[in-house]
């Protein structure tokens, strides 16, 4: 007689069965520790201060520390940065990994469903292999002590801490284009000075072997001039090279062919006003570098959880339904030519040489690791926020200072050449002031640069963000 079909199937109940037993025994996993308990954790022997000690705006830190600089073309350079750098690029390849091992991760705590096919043919002896069909299989690992969650978790967190890295990669990024846009700009200019300081010197050159030739000047003279023209030659040639080089280095950021052909700015831009830091604490929450270091934390966290929950026993259930079907089952009513099956398999591990318990001090150590390592990361972003506001205010005082000096080499050249045209002095004169008043203007234009490279150090310091992605930039 023909088996009755309409009632469930052994591997139905089962996989139910199963369902049940894991909402009944299901092992609650412990909660991550959060940024705050990490914090106090890793900053436990750290008095951090209410304030900053150098004197800074207190207000809440700007966000699109780009637009302050008012360069249309170094938007867009950061813009093409952030589309083609080779380093962002891999940053964004290890998002997608991270991402993927979560996927990886969860996936073990769902039932695997496949299917298993066979077909074939032997002597009439063997009837086993002649059993041809397809059967339906579920296996499915009961997380009993929260092994799979654990790993999930720490998946999850590891994820957290690449998402963390490529924003912070993106900040250092947009800093770096910034920088080396100014340090090109600079080259650019400190070449200029640099070929004009060489021309007068070798216009004093001139004059002193004309003064040599009518007896007025002297062999030595013209020996020092020379000798002096030479070393302003010689710069003349560091500072070609060095804006080559620095041109070089902006277009590898931009992920182009590094032949050095890119235009710089006339000008640097001038340095914009003073931007707020906030407070440390909130310096602490806001910066996607120390957020990274803290989901490590929590990431090891669970590792250690996944540690010591595989010391316990795992539980697994696995059921089939299929069909069946050869030459002696068609032949014969009492064979019926449906078959199911349920098993469950447990493991007790008794002995492993020592591996799980070294699992969990691996993982252990791995913890304290990552504290410390948020400790370390914590510190020197304190640092960095103290070392730029110093420089800020050193910078500023430098500047002002020889701005002054330049003002004041102007009006000394503007003196020399009214005594020049009514025959007070000659042109040698003339030469050395403007000599001087250019060598002036290269220093500060060394500091200008210098300040608004330490103002981009604030900014990625402080966490502020260099404005909104590129797509809403260009709509």
């Amino acid at each position: 007689m023909a088996p009755n079909r309409s009632r469930p199937s052994p591997a139905l109940r089962g996989a139910a069965c199963a369902l049940a037993c894991t909402l009944l025994v299901a092992c609650a996993v412990l909660p991550e520790p959060d940024g705050e308990q990490v914090r106090n954790q890793a900053l436990s022997t750290v008095a951090i201060p209410p304030n900053w000690s150098a004197q800074a705006l207190q207000s809440q830190v700007d966000q699109g520390w780009l637009a302050s600089f008012e360069d249309p073309r170094l938007t867009e350079l950061v813009h093409q940065a952030l589309q083609s750098n080779p380093d962002l690029l891999i940053a964004a390849a290890r998002v997608e990994q991270a991402n993927a091992q979560v996927d990886i991760a969860r996936s073990q705590l769902m039932p695997a469903v496949g299917l298993i096919g066979r077909a074939g043919s032997k002597p009439i002896a063997d009837l086993v292999p002649l059993l041809s069909g397809i059967m339906l299989r579920v296996s499915w690992e009961l997380d009993l002590w929260g092994r799979l969650r654990y790993a999930r978790n720490a998946a999850i967190a590891a994820s957290d801490a690449e998402n963390a890295d490529y924003r912070y990669a993106q900040q250092s990024l947009a800093a770096s284009v910034a920088r080396a846009w100014f340090v090109a700009t600079e080259a650019r200019q400190q070449q200029q000075l640099a070929e004009q300081m060489a021309d007068h010197g070798l216009r004093l050159v001139a004059l002193a072997e004309q003064r040599e030739r009518t007896g007025i000047g002297s062999n030595t003279e013209t020996l020092t001039a020379r000798a002096s023209t030479a070393s302003y030659l010689d710069a003349s040639e560091q500072a070609k090279l060095a804006h080559l080089s620095a041109v070089r280095a902006l277009e590898l950021l931009l992920g182009r062919y590094p032949g050095a052909t890119l235009q710089t700015a006339d000008t640097l831009p001038a340095v914009p006003p003073p931007v707020p830091a906030g407070i440390p604490a909130d310096m602490l929450n806001r910066r996607p570098d120390l957020f990274a270091a803290e989901r490590r934390v929590a990431a090891a966290f669970d590792r250690v959880g996944e540690a010591r929950a595989a010391m316990l026993p795992t539980l697994s259930l696995s059921a089939g339904y299929g069909r069946l079907s050869n030459e002696v089952i068609e032949t014969r009513e009492d064979l019926e030519q449906t078959t199911s099956s349920v098993a469950a398999t447990g493991v007790m591990p008794l002995y492993t040489g020592g591996a799980l318990t070294g699992q969990v001090r691996l993982r252990s150590a791995e913890q304290k690791q990552a504290v410390a390592d948020y400790t370390r990361r914590a510190l020197l972003a304190l640092a960095e926020v103290e070392d730029s506001l110093s420089a800020e205010r050193v910078l500023t005082e430098r500047e002002r200072v020889l701005a002054d000096s330049l003002a004041a080499n102007r009006q000394a050249t503007l003196q020399v050449r009214d005594s020049w045209r009514i025959g007070k002095s000659d042109m040698r004169a003339v030469h050395a002031q403007e000599m001087a008043t250019l060598a002036a203007q290269s220093a500060l234009l060394g500091v200008q640069r210098e300040h608004l490279s330490r103002r981009l150090d604030l900014h990625l310091a402080l966490g502020g963000d260099f404005g909104p992605p590129p797509a809403l930039a260009t709509e």
